[in-house]
């Protein structure tokens, strides 16, 4: 059984007994000046390709780091999280910096930053925000680790959308539905969140999303939501009666 403290790390290489594995240069420092590690140290690494294993440290230095993969502790899991894709304007970098990493630990699959008509952020480091969600996805015990775009104009993303996905977008204005009952309505298959800007849509952007047979649009409540907030509280409420909140933990 794998030891509560034990640090998860991700690689996307192929796991196999008795195979070493080189780590990337920030999992090495984590290990060696973080955690303070030597060899012989146990770690567990994940994909979900290959699931979960149990390592050695087999060496640890400034030139290289090596792992022994000695045994498997979780099966890869076929269905690791629903199909649930989660479109945001980019905001600034503290509250953007949380929300990859709840919505990854919400268990979203897919990340996508979009530029909207009133996106006030100009650029977004893609880099620095797929290190907060492999981060949280070793500290939620998940397998996989969502998959983070590049950020894509708003029009340009819809006039490419695969028309099996629902996108539901969280109208500020009150125009929708209630989210819980949009979400007990929804069929089985793909689904998208689309969360704006500070500020929110623009009209005409509102009125050609309201257009699309794909969309539904949704209210968040009674209150004003900042924009960070809105989206994860819209993932909670999808997770929660159309998502995958029904399973339970295996460990």
């Amino acid at each position: 059984m794998i030891e509560r403290r034990t640090p998860r790390l991700y690689v996307a290489a192929g796991l196999a007994p008795g195979i070493e594995v080189v780590l990337e240069p920030g999992q090495a420092h984590y290990l060696r000046s973080v955690l303070r590690f030597g060899a012989g140290a146990v770690v567990a690494v994940f994909n979900t390709t290959h699931g979960e294993w149990l390592c050695r440290i087999a060496e640890i230095g400034k030139g290289a780091t090596r792992l022994t993969v000695e045994r498997q502790l979780r099966q890869p899991e076929p269905e690791c999280e629903p199909d649930l894709w989660l479109l945001f304007a980019p905001i600034k970098r503290t509250p953007l910096d949380w929300l990859i990493e709840k919505a990854t630990e919400l268990g979203v699959a897919g990340l996508l930053p979009v530029w909207t008509a009133r996106t006030q952020v100009e650029r977004i480091n893609v880099e620095r925000l797929r290190a907060h969600a492999v981060a949280a996805a070793a500290q939620s015990e998940r397998l996989s680790v969502p998959e983070l775009r590049a950020p894509q104009r708003l029009d340009r993303l819809l006039a490419a959308w695969p028309s099996a996905r629902r996108l539901i977008v969280c109208d500020e204005t009150g125009a929708g539905d209630p989210i819980s009952d949009a979400a007990a309505r929804l069929p089985p298959g793909p689904v998208a969140l689309l969360v704006g800007p500070e500020g929110g849509f623009d009209e005409t952007e509102l009125d050609a999303l309201g257009k699309l047979s794909f969309v539904t649009r949704v209210g968040l409540g009674p209150r004003v939501l900042r924009a960070e907030t809105a989206a994860l509280a819209a993932v909670a409420v999808l997770q929660a009666i159309a998502g995958d909140w029904r399973r339970v933990r295996t460990r």
